[in-house]
């Protein structure tokens, strides 16, 4: 299942605009032994090379999947989002979209997730339990 969860899915905007998406959860360590728990969610546009990465990390407050909660959650504030739902990567599409975070040149753009997650999650359900 998890091998399912990681690949790269179509999203259909209209006939001119397809995009990719996918999930990625990562941990890494520092020099000092620090772990970093992070989930990722990519967006590009099908047939080119140009991904917006949009970067949840752990923090007072914030919560990712790694153990706590279901593969590709990410929570805070009380409001819980599956970054795996075609409708919640929709959304933060949409989002990303409006504030002009797709990147048009460079190969690669990396965002913080949070300020996107606070304006996509006014509608999402609570955080479970």
């Amino acid at each position: 299942m998890a091998r399912k969860l990681r690949r790269a899915r179509r999203l259909v905007v209209d006939s001119d605009n397809v995009y990719m998406w996918s999930v990625r959860h990562r941990h890494t360590r520092d020099g000092s032994g620090t772990r970093e728990c992070r989930t990722t969610l990519s967006l590009w546009r099908e047939g080119t090379q140009r991904r917006l990465a949009v970067v949840f990390r752990e923090g007072p407050g914030r919560a990712v999947s790694g153990g706590y909660f279901e593969a590709g959650a990410v929570v805070a504030g009380g409001a819980w989002l599956n970054l795996h739902e075609p409708g919640v990567a929709r959304r933060f599409l949409d989002e990303a979209t409006a504030r002009g975070l797709l990147p048009e040149t460079q190969r690669t753009v990396e965002t913080d997730g949070w300020p996107l997650f606070d304006a996509v999650a006014g509608n999402a359900p609570a955080a479970p339990a």
